[in-house]
């Protein structure tokens, strides 16, 4: 039975077809890819917004809410079998207002309706399919549903019949439900619990060894990563793996070990484009075997940063440190070479399926038999190859064969092999048809890619990576940032913003990668822009003392959670906006003593406790946010002439595994920008009385002595790591 992507009354006229004014499919010219390719829909479909809401009202009808993104399968799937049907899309027209939405550009939208559906039938997933009141109630809801019924799944039209008869007959009933519904997510475990307003409570260090200990009961240590199939890239959690691992401790070789497997099995299996580096969204096997071929910025960003992470830890016999660096280095290749505009930002995402002869075909493009790996190398390449890259006479995802992955390490002799002929295999494919490319950009998933790329460029020694860094922050500021207004929209296309005011994740994301790139830059003018969407963020977001994910939310979406403002502490497929803001806020008080931000982020990470006891898979950005701030998080200020002391002693900080490390660079010679003041980090910070360039390492603004010795700053951070 075909499944949804997982995670995540009028009357018609007498011919059947609409005859209202306005009647007409208003989706072309949205700035959302996924929007664009449903304008062609012969359903009437509208923007989520006001307008739509009220001409439900108007026509006395039912909203059909359908949510989905472009590089989803399913999605395509349903567009084919129901939204380009003539038939059903007239009965749809008739009875309903059909809004689409794009869940990467409204996940405030997506995130109360998928609490809705998944609490009326349990289930979630995309395309979701939500019918609700003109008012923005939820009354019925479900996934993907297919043309004809299936075993335990009706047919879209039974489901749009059986709503229709429900809205006409038994309305009181309806919205009875639907305000039921409302109300119990607005009780929701967590809903708008954290206050900023207080004295946060102490964050206890035994938490983060019972996290560890619990996330191992879930591992599964043969394929690496958590729980079984459909199994998703858990980066958060690896992050905080990695972090625990670098502060000595009891639990510190299990978690290494933990990430060390993880890592591994995504690395060489199929969920990692052997190819061209690029990881896809998820598997739906176990053993990463079969892939589900989207490709997004957010998962390749955060896995960018995590291998980037571990080389810089050291690796272990299980996953070295040279082939996590291999496996970051092409990452971030295929970040620049697929999703790379020409005005420096980073698009959303590849497609699942390629169309081929006018028929979407999941993967086809990333897809190999026998007989097209003989095409490419010539038989005896190509034996070896098929042999070692698990490709075999009946394909594994479809017909059209399997994707290349060896499953294992590879030995010497087959990675002398693998090198010589990946690029011509990579040639070949180039020649097939390629996935679509969703072009929006969003704010947020670039901020993820902009920490990335600018810490694996230090890391790896890679400056063409901190200049995609840099140029990613320059959009971001000239085209998402509105200074008069404060206000970071989420979404761009062809380098204008268009829609809603960023979300809480844009704002944490962006200010966290503008934090990282000035650690590596020393470009005081980053630090500058975190700090204003910081700033923005606490006013944006919190009211009367409480931290939402949203501002201005619509009045549909407040309806729809019980008239709340609302929160989602947990880890979806990017950190929270909560977790994201706490690292934000934490890296934030390193560099700017701000005992008033240091406290925000202690309450954002006092909704830890019961997360790490009970769910850590879900809160791994938390959960690595405070395995820094039980460090310090550790502040270093390199002071001193512009010399090659000064660059080995920065080189150093960069490439230190120390949980949470914020690093600042002063040259004393070199002048600030007018109406530039130094960051307070640096104040007071100078070179050595000889002349010199030194570190000085300090927790809460208070330094010790500084050194400028390059092996001392790494055995002292070492030391500091361990508590010392």
């Amino acid at each position: 039975m075909a499944a949804p992507e997982p995670a995540e009354s009028g009357q018609p006229a007498e011919s059947g077809r609409p005859n209202w004014p306005g009647a007409s499919n208003a989706l072309g010219s949205e700035p959302s890819a996924y929007l664009r390719q449903h304008a062609d829909n012969p359903v009437f479909w509208r923007p989520f917004g006001d307008e739509a809401f009220a001409f439900a009202a108007e026509r006395d009808v039912p909203v059909f809410l359908s949510i989905g993104y472009a590089a989803c399968h399913w999605c395509h799937v349903m567009a084919h079998e129901s939204f380009e049907d003539q038939e059903t899309a007239d009965y749809l027209n008739a009875h309903f207002v059909p809004v689409k939405v794009d869940r990467e550009e409204r996940p405030d939208v997506d995130s109360v309706y998928m609490a809705a559906t998944q609490a009326i039938s349990g289930e979630g997933g995309w395309p979701m399919s939500v019918f609700l009141t003109p008012d923005g109630l939820a009354f019925h809801a479900g996934t993907y549903f297919p043309p004809i019924p299936l075993p335990g799944r009706p047919s879209f039209r039974n489901v749009l019949e059986a709503v229709h008869e429900a809205w006409l007959e038994r309305r009181d009933a309806v919205e009875q439900n639907a305000r039921g519904l409302a109300a119990n997510l607005a009780d929701a475990p967590f809903a708008g619990v954290v206050r900023l307003d207080g004295p946060p409570e102490m964050l206890e260090a035994s938490l983060l060894p019972e996290a560890v200990a619990l996330l191992a009961r879930s591992e599964d240590p043969d394929a690496g990563g958590f729980g079984s199939a459909p199994k998703f890239p858990p980066s958060a959690v690896l992050e905080f793996l990695i972090r625990h691992a670098a502060a000595p401790s009891d639990t510190a070789l299990a978690a290494r070990d933990m990430a060390a497997r993880g890592l591994a099995g995504m690395a060489r299996s199929a969920l990692r484009d052997q190819l061209d580096g690029g990881f896809a969204r998820y598997s739906v096997t176990a053993d990463w075997s079969v892939p589900h071929f989207e490709k997004m910025l957010y998962d390749n960003a955060q896995l960018l940063r995590v291998y980037a992470h571990w080389a810089r830890l050291g690796g272990n016999e299980v996953f070295p440190a040279g082939e996590a660096a291999s496996v970051a280095s092409r990452c971030a290749d295929w970040m620049l070479g697929s999703l790379k505009l020409s005005n420096g930002a980073l698009a959303s995402s590849l497609d699942a399926d390629t169309v081929v002869g006018g028929v979407h075909h999941e993967g086809a493009t990333y897809l190999w038999t026998p007989e097209s790996l003989v095409d490419a190398l010539g038989a005896d390449d190509a034996e070896a190859v098929a042999t070692m890259m698990n490709v075999g006479a009946e394909g594994t995802v479809s017909e059209l064969g399997s994707p290349l992955h060896p499953g294992r390490a590879l030995t010497d002799a087959e990675s002398r092999l693998w090198e010589r002929v990946r690029p011509v295999l990579l040639a070949s494919r180039n020649l097939r048809n390629q996935p679509a490319r969703d072009d929006k950009v969003v704010a947020g998933w670039n901020g993820l890619a902009l920490a990335a790329l600018a810490e694996a460029g230090a890391i790896l020694d890679r400056p063409d990576l901190v200049a995609a860094a840099e140029a990613v922050a320059e959009y971001l500021a000239d085209v998402h940032w509105n200074s008069a207004s404060q206000v970071l929209v989420r979404v761009s296309h062809d380098s204008r913003a268009r829609g809603i005011g960023g979300l809480l994740e844009d704002y944490a994301f962006c200010a966290d990668g503008l934090l990282a790139l000035y650690g590596v830059t020393g470009a005081t003018r980053w630090y500058r822009f975190a700090e204003e969407l910081i700033l923005a963020a606490c006013s944006r977001f919190v009211e009367n003392g409480k931290l939402a994910d949203s501002a201005g939310v619509s009045a549909q979406v407040f309806n729809a959670q019980g008239q709340q403002t609302a929160l989602d502490p947990f880890d979806n497929a990017t950190p929270s906006g909560a977790a994201g803001f706490a690292g934000a806020l934490l890296s934030f008080a390193a560099y700017s003593g701000s005992h008033e931000h240091r406290l925000m982020a202690g309450n954002i990470l006092s909704l830890l406790p019961p997360l790490a006891t009970r769910a850590p898979r879900i809160a791994g950005w938390l959960l690595a946010t405070a395995q820094a701030a039980l460090a310090g998080p550790v502040e270093a200020a390199v002071a001193g002439p512009d010399s090659p002391l000064l660059r080995e002693l920065h080189t150093a900080l960069l490439k230190s595994p120390s949980p949470g490390l914020v690093i600042a660079v002063k040259m004393d010679d070199g002048a600030f920008p007018a109406g530039e003041v130094e960051v307070p980090l640096l104040l007071h910070r100078s070179g050595a009385p000889d002349g010199s360039a030194q570190v000085y390492l300090c927790r809460d603004m208070v330094c010790e002595r500084p050194l400028s010795d390059v092996a001392a700053v790494q055995s002292r951070l070492a030391a500091m790591a361990a508590g010392d």
